[in-house]
């Protein structure tokens, strides 16, 4: 018999009773790693503060990186060294002051034993809150146990009251009494046989998913697995973005120039400037222009009922930012394409419903918004946005906490306050898309409006929604928030019906919220419950949250 050598590694060291040890996952990207790091040194400033409070100490279980000036976790295979060196018992804490790649840390919290808490900034800047959300949604999908915590500086009494029961259970609880099972809930028949006959003709008739290359910046929450999807009567039709490239160069100088003046007359601004490195510069929008008519040829070729553009990695080497590209596709008046032929106008009348970032979850959730909302008579625009950040407003306006609901691309004009009259393209910040392109920027308007979100449980469909209004503020107050946050991005600001903040992060599963007008709070009342059970019908587990306009529980 041969004799072989297999190399063992060394076993972590064990760390103290009274020790936690931290981790940092961050972007793929060097130039946001770099950006984001001090507001990354602060929070830990502040959890070592924190804990000291209950006697504990903070460790850090990976160095700073001198060479590229950061200190995150930046791929998956860093983290997988990192985590074989991390004693497997230990208590550990996940913290998050800017949006994080999960696939770099999941491997080592799929096989992680000990307690896990995931901590956050509050901060609208720096999308901790964001990426911690993303990390939460992950790890609900994967089934492993975790706590979460939020702060604005972690020294806070009930911060430290929190810290406190984790550090001494291993595990800690927030309030989730606004949550009713749709089951007990008395929906009205009508509503009931309206969404079941939805649900049973997708079932039926089937629809395709257009997925232009999965798993976006690492949200393994955004990514449903075909056996679960196709319950559902969906399927993913898995399209390439090198595809998307080239048919993006086949469209005719001439074809970009009628859907740029198309904009133009219906009153559409576009911040223009002469330098591309830092300016919106106009042949970045017209490649934008073109984009969105091979992103529409290639899903009429396809048959695909929506389509999710992942852009952030591989395609933004190549080409300006999908993001003016995405807000067009989710209207339904938006510049007409014609097919390659020239004998039919793709889509028309109404959006290819686009998912951002390709999370499938929302792609689903705005296939069902679409059809639930078409046969009632309500607005089919739909789009998700980040669970940004919210504010008290200073304004005086109102006493009600406001959101900051927020997304790089995909808000339609529909849901601006004067339609493309009051759309504004602005350059994206190079630091994220070094070849440009122009963003769908507008504040959205008052209304009455459904927030929803899909997400993996237990190897199992399941979807939340609730009501909420959207406010107007004040130009200075909305600046403010935009200051705070990104400004050339569309902004919503949403108070949610019966939901506090600190009841959302406990129980959202993503970093992305799912929104849709309806005409006045009756209607939206009727999408809701016409929409849940759509959902339900599909086999998915929904749970309503927080309560009516008027307070009443659901």
């Amino acid at each position: 018999m041969s004799k072989y050598k297999i190399s063992v590694l060394p076993r972590p060291k064990k760390v103290k009773s009274d020790q936690v040890l931290l981790v940092a996952s961050g972007d793929l990207r060097l130039a946001a790693n770099q950006e984001g790091w001090p507001a990354q040194k602060a929070l830990e400033r502040e959890l070592v503060r924190g804990l000291r409070i209950s006697g504990f100490e903070l460790i850090r279980a990976h160095p700073y990186k001198p060479r590229e000036r950061h200190g995150f976790i930046s791929s998956q295979k860093e983290g997988m060294r990192v985590f074989r060196e991390i004693d497997p018992e230990a208590w550990l804490m996940v913290a998050e002051a800017v949006w994080q790649y999960t696939q770099h840390i999941l491997a080592g919290l799929l096989a992680h034993r000990g307690p896990i808490l995931l901590a956050a900034n509050w901060s609208g800047e720096w999308p901790g809150l964001v990426g911690m959300l993303n990390l939460s949604g992950s790890l609900t999908k994967a089934g492993v146990k975790y706590s979460m915590l939020w702060s604005e500086d972690f020294t806070d009494q009930a911060s430290v009251k929190k810290l406190a029961q984790w550090l001494k259970r291993g595990h800690l609880t927030h309030r989730l009494d606004h949550i009713t099972p749709l089951d007990e809930v008395k929906v009205p028949a009508s509503q009931r046989r309206l969404g079941q006959a939805l649900g049973a003709q997708l079932q039926r008739e089937k629809a395709i998913m257009g997925v232009f290359d999965e798993g976006c910046m690492g949200m393994f929450n955004a990514i449903i697995p075909d056996h679960i999807l196709g319950t559902t009567g969906v399927y993913k039709e898995r399209l390439s973005q090198s595809s998307l490239y080239y048919a993006t160069t086949q469209v005719r100088d001439s074809e970009a120039r009628q859907v740029y003046g198309w904009l133009k007359g219906r009153g559409m601004t576009f911040k223009l400037g002469p330098n591309e490195k830092t300016d919106l510069t106009l042949d970045q929008v017209l490649t934008q222009c073109k984009m969105y008519i091979a992103a529409l040829r290639m899903a009429d070729e396809f048959g695909c009922d929506t389509i999710g553009i992942q852009y952030q990695q591989g395609l933004k080497d190549l080409l300006p930012a999908s993001d003016l590209v995405e807000g067009l596709l989710n209207n339904s008046h938006r510049p007409p394409v014609r097919s390659g032929d020239s004998k039919r106008i793709l889509y028309r009348g109404r959006p290819l419903p686009h998912f951002n970032e390709v999370d499938e979850c929302a792609g689903l959730d705005g296939l069902i918004t679409y059809r639930v909302h078409k046969a009632l008579g309500q607005p089919v625009e739909n789009t998700l946005h980040d669970l940004r950040w919210g504010d008290w407003d200073r304004s005086g306006t109102t006493d009600e906490y406001v959101w900051v609901f927020e997304i790089s691309g995909g808000a339609p004009p529909a849901h601006f306050i004067g339609g493309y009259k009051g759309a504004v393209s602005e350059r994206q910040p190079p630091m994220y898309f070094r070849l440009g392109g122009g963003t769908l920027k507008g504040i959205s308007r008052p209304g009455e409006i459904v927030w929803s979100r899909i997400y993996i449980e237990k190897n199992k469909l399941n979807m939340d929604l609730g009501r909420a209004k959207v406010v107007r503020l004040p130009l200075q107050e909305t600046q403010r928030r935009w200051q705070s946050t990104t400004p050339q991005w569309p902004i919503m600001h949403a108070v949610t019906y019966g939901v506090s903040r600190d009841q959302m992060m406990a129980r959202h599963k993503s970093n992305h919220i799912q929104v849709v007008y309806a005409t006045d709070a009756n209607s939206a009342h009727t999408a809701l419950l016409v929409k849940a059970a759509m959902a339900q019908g599909l086999g998915m587990t929904v749970t309503l949250c927080g309560c009516r306009k008027d307070g009443r529980p659901w």
